[in-house]
C-alpha cells in the first residue's frame, strides 16, 4: 500500500496542454483566419454559433488523436482517459453550436462541411495513426478548415460564387504557404528542398485570385496580398534570405495570415 503511494507520488503530472492543445501551431491560423475574415464580410446571427461548432470541432482533434491512438496500441494511460473527458467537453461545445446552428442557418450553409466530411474523415486517420505531419494531411486539413469561410457567408447571405471565392481564397491562402514553410525549415536544416514547387503554387493562387477578382468575386485588395507572398517565398528560398529559426518563420507566418485577414475585410468594405 505505501509502495503504491510512492510510485503515485513520484508519477510525473500529466500537463493537459498537451493533451489539449494542438501541436501545430499554423493550425491556428487555419481555424481563425476563416472564420475572423468570413465573420467580419458577411456577419449573420449563424456566424457565431457556426464559429462555435467549428471551434468545438477544431479543439476535439488533439485528444481524440491521443485517446485513439492509446486505444489502437492497447494501451489505457491517465492521458487516455483525460484525452477521452476533454473529447467529450468539445464534442458537447461542438454539438452546442451545431444546434444553434441549425436553427440559425439555411440549411444549404452547411454544404460545405458536407463537401469536406471525407477529408476530415482521413484527417482524423492520419491523426490516429501518427501521420498527421505529413504532406497530404496538412494539404487536407487547409481544404478542410477553409471550408468555414463559405460557410458562414453563405448564411450571410452571400451567393454561391461569392461563397466560395472566399473559400478558393483561403485554400489559395493556406496550401502555397505550406509548401513554403516545409521547404524553408529544411532549407534552413540544410536538407534538399524545392524552390520551383511553393513558387509555382504562389503563382497559381495568385493567379486565381486575379481571375475571381477581374470576375468580380474578390476585392482588388485581397489580390494584393498573394503578390506579397510570392515575393517572400521567392526571397525566403533564396540565397538572399536571412537565416531564421522555425519560430521565427512561424511569427512571420501569423502577421501574413493577418495582413490576408485585412486585406479582405477591408477590401469588401470599402469596394477596393
Amino acid at each position: 500500500m505505501q509502495q503504491a503511494a510512492e510510485l503515485e507520488l513520484e508519477r510525473p503530472a500529466i500537463r493537459k496542454s498537451r493533451i489539449v492543445l494542438p501541436i501545430e501551431h499554423g493550425s491556428w491560423g487555419f481555424l481563425f483566419e476563416p472564420l475572423v475574415a468570413a465573420s467580419a464580410v458577411a456577419f449573420s446571427g449563424a456566424a457565431l454559433s457556426l464559429s462555435v461548432m467549428v471551434i468545438g470541432a477544431f479543439m476535439m482533434r488533439r485528444p481524440l488523436q491521443i485517446f485513439l491512438a492509446d486505444r489502437l496500441a492497447g494501451r489505457s494511460l491517465p492521458q487516455t482517459r483525460i484525452a477521452l473527458q476533454f473529447v467529450l467537453i468539445f464534442f458537447a461545445v461542438f454539438a452546442a453550436g451545431l444546434a444553434v446552428s441549425f436553427l440559425t442557418s439555411p440549411l444549404v450553409a452547411f454544404l460545405p462541411f458536407a463537401v469536406v466530411a471525407p477529408f476530415a474523415l482521413y484527417q482524423i486517420y492520419c491523426d490516429a495513426s501518427r501521420k498527421n505531419r505529413e504532406l497530404a494531411a496538412e494539404l487536407t486539413g487547409a481544404f478542410v478548415m477553409s471550408s468555414s469561410a463559405a460557410s458562414i457567408a453563405v448564411a450571410g447571405g452571400f451567393a454561391w460564387p461569392q461563397a466560395a471565392a472566399i473559400w478558393v481564397f483561403f485554400i489559395a491562402r493556406f496550401v502555397p504557404s505550406i509548401l513554403y514553410v516545409r521547404n524553408r525549415l529544411r532549407l534552413e536544416k540544410g536538407k534538399p528542398f524545392s524552390f520551383a514547387v511553393p513558387t509555382a503554387a504562389h503563382l497559381a493562387a495568385l493567379a486565381a485570385v486575379a481571375l475571381l477578382w477581374n470576375a468580380g468575386f474578390l476585392p482588388l485588395l485581397a489580390g494584393t496580398v498573394f503578390a506579397v507572398l510570392l515575393a517572400r517565398s521567392v526571397i525566403g528560398l533564396s540565397r538572399f534570405r536571412r537565416p531564421a529559426k522555425a519560430m521565427k518563420i512561424g511569427v512571420w507566418e501569423v502577421i501574413y495570415g493577418l495582413a490576408a485577414v485585412l486585406s479582405l475585410i477591408i477590401g469588401y468594405h470599402t469596394g477596393i
